[in-house]
Parts: structure tokens; C-alpha cells; sequence
């Protein structure tokens, strides 16, 4: 990871990892945003210096990268990056306003996640409830605590043994940033988890006991990610369903798309999801129109009225 040069973004890269618990990865990506505006500033603008810049400025960097076909998404991130640091500058009484406020990020068209429809899911169970052996009993373990939770992969990965609680039907789970939240699980998920305890000892390196619920031989002494995709492409390809469909963040959208189509809300969903911000969660609002939109048509006293308007 690069070096800052500016004492004040290292003050907020520290703030990152002390306050929020940031990985090294995120601290990178702020990082590389941070010095990328940084260096537009000297090449392209007056104000050069970074912590006195001005909302002119941001506003022409956002045009700039639109300008030279930078991502949408991308822009819209290095834009909440510099949000960040000029709150975090706020904050410390290093200026008096931020020059973000009320700069709009680059239009964007929001692309809908990949999606696997019920039946197709319902496909992924019945040919993983065939496999015999231990693989078999942790492979529907996997899929089941994905779509019955709709956890991120990371999450799912490095589960402690003892995530069930007590009353053994919330999953406790450690989220980005290191915030926990409680998701309740099916009562087939509960089973697949209590069947697979029972064979667990089979994946455990030398015997020795782990803390993870999926522990493997691996470096890591847990499921890795890559072996985790691995498994459910091989599912998909056993169950005649094309594998570029089917990954462990396929099958979160999948848990929150058909939860939405069932009757969920967006706020209960934001919460089981992990979702620090509900406009996140809020790609999944073409599922509500959908379904709005057939209330309406099926409910609404006027909607099978046929009315003709005559132009005279």
C-alpha cells in the first residue's frame, strides 16, 4: 500500500482502523482514491492543496473522470471516498465545511444482480441432498446457511463453531467492520447445521480442533472462498443450470430477491443483510414495483374499468 504523504490523511486512514475496524484492502482503495484526487489537483487545478480545495473543484474531478470514460461505479466510490475525508477533516476542526456537499456523482444505469429463480434454487438443493458422504452433508450445510441468511461469502467462511445461539434458531454474524447482527434461520438450515456437526471432525487439519464451523486444511484453517465458488459451479453443472449463474453472492441476492417477492420489507431485509446504508439495499426495489404493480392491477377498483376518452 502506498504511503500518504499528507499527515492529515494518515490522521484519517488511522481513524479507519482504530474507529471503524477498515481492512487492508479498504484503507488501500481510500488510499488510492485519496491520491488520485490528489493528484488531479496539482496537474489540473489552482487549489492544489487537498485539504483547503474547494467544491469547484471536486465538481470539475467528477466531470474530469466522467470524461475520460471512467466507470460510473468507480467515480461514484472515489466520490464517497473524498465524502469521507472531508467529513473526517470536519470532524477535527480542520475546516469548516465540506466541499462535497451537493456535488452529484455521474449518472449511472444500476444493473440488477445476477439472479437464480426459485425453481433453480430448489434445483441446487435437490441435487446437493444426493451427494452421500460427509462432503455431501457440508455441502448442503453451505447452501442452506447462504440462502436461508444471505450472508456474504466472507462471512460464511469464517462462521466461529459456536454462531448458533443459544436458542439455536438466530445465527450470530460478524459483518463488515466488525458489527454483528443477529439473522434468524429456517428450521431446515438448523438441521443441515446439526448434520453436519455430526461429520465436521472429518474436515478438521490433524485432528485438532478449530474455532471455525467450516474448517478445512487449508493455511487459512477455514473454507476458503475459492473453494467455496468451486463447490457450488460443480453443483451447478450437476444440476443441468449454467454455472456463470451460480456463486455464493448469486445466492444472497437470491435469499433477498425472493424474500422481497414473499412479502418481506426493505428495512428488515437491510438489517439481515448487513447493509450499513438502506440505499444499498434498495437495488432490490424492482422485485416491489413488481409486485406493487400486480396489486394494483389486480386490487384497484379501477383498474378493470376500461375508460375512453373521446376528442371532440
Amino acid at each position: 500500500m502506498e504511503k500518504p504523504v499528507n499527515p492529515l490523511i494518515d490522521s484519517f486512514l488511522d481513524m479507519l482502523v482504530a474507529e471503524r475496524g477498515a481492512t487492508v484492502n479498504t484503507v488501500s482503495a481510500y488510499l488510492n482514491d485519496i491520491s488520485h484526487f490528489k493528484k488531479y489537483l496539482i496537474e489540473n487545478e489552482v487549489d492544489s492543496k487537498i485539504e483547503s480545495c474547494s467544491k469547484d473543484s471536486i465538481a470539475n474531478y467528477i466531470k474530469y473522470l466522467s470524461k475520460n470514460g471512467l466507470n460510473p461505479r468507480t467515480a461514484t466510490r472515489r466520490l464517497s471516498s473524498l465524502r469521507q475525508f472531508f467529513l473526517f477533516l470536519q470532524s477535527e476542526n480542520h475546516r469548516s465545511d465540506n466541499p462535497t456537499n451537493n456535488v452529484d456523482g455521474p449518472r449511472q444505469i444500476k444493473s440488477l444482480p445476477k439472479l437464480l429463480s426459485e425453481e433453480e434454487v430448489e434445483q441446487l438443493f435437490e441435487q446437493a441432498n444426493q451427494m452421500v458422504g460427509p462432503e455431501g452433508v457440508r455441502l448442503v450445510c453451505l447452501l442452506e446457511i447462504v440462502y436461508a441468511a444471505g450472508l456474504r461469502v466472507s462471512e460464511l467462511i469464517s462462521l466461529p463453531n459456536m454462531a448458533l445461539s443459544q436458542n439455536q434458531n438466530v445465527l450470530l454474524v460478524r459483518g463488515k467492520g466488525e458489527k454483528e447482527r443477529l439473522v434468524p434461520l429456517t428450521s431446515s438450515a438448523i438441521d443441515s447445521i446439526n448434520a453436519y456437526r455430526e461429520v465436521r471432525h472429518v474436515f478438521l487439519k490433524s485432528n485438532r480442533e478449530s474455532k471455525f464451523l467450516f474448517p478445512s486444511r487449508s493455511k487459512e484453517g477455514f473454507l476458503t472462498r475459492r473453494r467455496v465458488g468451486q463447490l457450488l459451479k460443480n453443483l451447478a453443472i450437476a444440476s443441468n443450470i449454467n454455472p456463470q449463474k451460480v456463486s455464493p453472492h448469486v445466492l444472497r441476492h437470491a435469499f433477498a430477491t425472493h424474500l422481497l417477492d414473499h412479502g418481506a420489507d426493505l428495512r428488515s431485509l437491510q438489517k439481515m443483510l448487513g447493509h450499513a446504508d438502506i440505499s444499498t439495499t434498495q437495488i432490490y426495489t424492482h422485485v416491489l414495483s413488481k409486485r406493487l404493480m400486480s396489486v394494483v392491477s389486480s386490487h384497484h377498483p379501477l383498474a378493470k374499468k376500461d375508460y375512453t376518452t373521446n376528442n371532440n
